[in-house]
């Protein structure tokens, strides 16, 4: 298996922006005032959530036992991840506080949580992988991609553990094995197709079938009223899009739940 890690290009597209012309969606203006209120609606959302990461860490030492240890573990590394978002959403980064920063201490809290959790735990590696994508941390994510599949998640019944495993493949290049693991999970029903498909197309390079299965990603994100944290980012569609954007094939899109 390849372990060379990638690294997204700065220009999203790339050689195949033409092939993408045409199939995105229009970017909307948005007002200054617009973008005011934006902002400080996510900076409220990002003290919230980095209260409540502070609140867990203050009780960890009371949470002696292992099971309450990694739930208490997770609940951190939850509100870490909202707050990660809410800066990435806001622009709000800053000297002390990043996003990247946010998003490493969930990837940590998470995997740290992981020794005590119950068996086929996957939602942890995929939330680490997923953390430092989004960290801009690449060769910590082709770290944690090593460790995700050294825990067996290419051989898991589940489709949550194909998963894993289909993004620990994608970060570490190894696009063969990524697209056997895509292609086991879109075919389920127990699973989201449209990600196992986006997952599928960017291993097999295919532009125009990644358009269709990430916008369709994003849709669905748009149409539920749930999300991690109460915090309303299209998180999967960040991930896929920054690897999909180390084969050149990332997509153009506009919503209100991306940057």
């Amino acid at each position: 298996m390849r372990c060379d890690v990638q690294r997204a290009p700065a220009t999203p597209g790339g050689r195949h922006a033409a092939s993408i012309a045409g199939r995105v969606r229009p970017r909307r203006a948005c007002t200054g005032n617009r973008d005011t209120a934006r902002v400080l609606a996510w900076n409220a959302l990002f003290e919230r959530e980095s209260a409540r990461y502070r609140d867990g860490e203050a009780r960890l030492d009371d949470a002696v036992s292992g099971d309450e240890r990694q739930r208490q573990l997770t609940r951190m590394g939850n509100a870490a991840w909202g707050a990660g978002l809410c800066l990435l959403m806001s622009s709000g980064a800053t000297d002390s506080q990043s996003h990247s920063q946010w998003l490493t201490r969930a990837a940590a809290r998470w995997r740290e949580s992981y020794a005590d959790a119950p068996p086929a735990s996957w939602g942890r590696p995929i939330g680490v992988i997923k953390a430092l994508v989004l960290a801009g941390d690449w060769p910590g994510a082709g770290e944690a991609a090593q460790w995700t599949l050294a825990e067996h998640a290419g051989e898991a019944e589940s489709p949550i553990g194909r998963y894993a495993a289909a993004l620990a493949c994608s970060v570490l290049g190894d696009w063969e094995h990524a697209r056997i693991h895509a292609d086991a999970i879109r075919i389920r029903d127990d699973f989201p197709r449209d990600v196992g498909d986006a997952l599928a197309t960017i291993a097999a390079e295919d532009v125009v079938g990644y358009v269709e299965a990430i916008e369709s990603v994003l849709e669905s994100f748009e149409a539920r009223e749930d999300y991690l944290e109460d915090v309303p980012v299209a998180d999967t569609v960040l991930v896929l899009q920054a690897l999909a954007a180390t084969r050149d094939l990332a997509a153009d899109l506009t919503s209100e739940l991306l940057p």
